[in-house]
């Protein structure tokens, strides 16, 4: 069955071959085809690949035993069966943690689609299966998709993002520093290599680039300040001097679209213009065709990321969708070209 559905992804990758050129700016498969199948498998990123993503996105986090692992969180009972195959190995806070499991524990658990803290889907339309998806390394994803690139004679590039980088050093570990060995084992840490490495610390993102000596080109992703995600002033970094600071080891930042637009208004803020005076790119998240503003179509809201704040690429769980607005827009632009000839 799976050597099928292999078959028909690879069939659906010819014929968006062509839709891909005119695919730019970036569209970046966020956890993969996530909006298709169970977030961060290699299926999704097969199904992102074969959907025409310039990018397919790997969350970053640490086994017991210090291999990198595709997983959006820190913790696993959202988006795993731990508590049926491992009841008793959650923590005092009841939480289960990948970095308590070695690789072959992880790798025994089934993933479905993320369910929140009452076990409700959180996106009910999504997958509703109960295959046998697994957890992956940061290196299986790696060979998937530079042999897929292999045998399409295609380009498309790797996203990780390191998680929880302080919290992982509380533990005892370096993920950054293990997730730059991968690379680099790879020859993937080069400016000119098809990667980018995202996180949301920007101590973090500091050191990657001064202290560890990463060449790859880094992303700064930016939160709100109420998320808590990091240590890092989120307000500060979107000022005009916090900018130019991420300018001095980032190529570019990856806000959330609110930040960008302001819905209200109905009009972009100061962000995008204040980014690209530093020569930053602006790669936001999430564009979700099942999440998004009220009494707004998702051409609607693509128009306003990519003419009105002129975005460089996006995350979104619907590559297709993104992929195919940006292939008739340039064939309208095209036509327009020509009728004016």
């Amino acid at each position: 069955m799976r050597r099928i559905i292999y078959k028909l992804l690879f069939r659906a990758v010819l014929v968006l071959s062509v839709q891909q050129a005119w695919a730019k700016p970036l569209v970046i498969a966020h956890r993969g085809a996530s909006g298709y199948l169970p977030e961060h498998t290699l299926e999704a990123a097969i199904l992102a690949f074969a959907q025409g993503a310039d990018f397919i996105e790997q969350d970053l986090v640490l086994s017991k035993d210090g291999v990198p692992v595709v997983l959006h969180d820190i913790h696993l009972e959202s988006v795993t069966d731990v508590e049926q195959v491992f009841p008793d190995r959650h923590r005092p806070d009841g939480r289960f943690y990948a970095l308590d499991f070695t690789l072959a524990e992880l790798q025994q658990l089934h993933k479905h689609e993320r369910t929140d803290s009452d076990n409700n889907q959180v996106f009910p339309s999504r997958y509703q299966g109960l295959s046998p998806f697994r957890i992956a390394t940061f290196e299986q994803h790696i060979e998937l998709i530079q042999q897929l690139n292999r045998q399409f004679n295609k380009q498309v590039g790797l996203y990780p993002e390191i998680k929880s980088p302080a919290w992982h050093r509380q533990q005892g570990v370096d993920i950054s520093k293990i997730v730059l060995k991968v690379l680099r084992k790879h020859q993937l840490d080069s400016a000119d290599s098809m990667v980018f490495i995202q996180c949301f610390d920007f101590a973090e993102t500091k050191r990657i680039r001064n202290e560890l000596g990463a060449k790859v080109k880094l992303i700064q992703l930016l939160a709100d300040n109420s998320w808590h995600e990091s240590s890092s002033d989120y307000d500060y970094l979107q000022s005009s001097p916090g900018l130019a600071e991420i300018a001095k080891v980032a190529q570019g930042i990856g806000p959330w679209v609110p930040q960008l637009f302001d819905l209200d208004k109905m009009q972009p803020t100061p962000l995008a213009a204040n980014a690209k005076q530093n020569a930053l790119l602006i790669h936001p998240y999430t564009f979700r065709v099942d999440e998004l503003p009220p009494a707004m179509g998702a051409d609607e809201l693509l128009t306003i990321l990519f003419d009105k704040v002129e975005v460089d690429g996006i995350f979104t769980d619907f590559t297709d969708v993104a992929v195919n607005y940006l292939y008739q827009k340039r064939l309208h632009e095209k036509d327009l070209h020509q009728q004016a000839q």
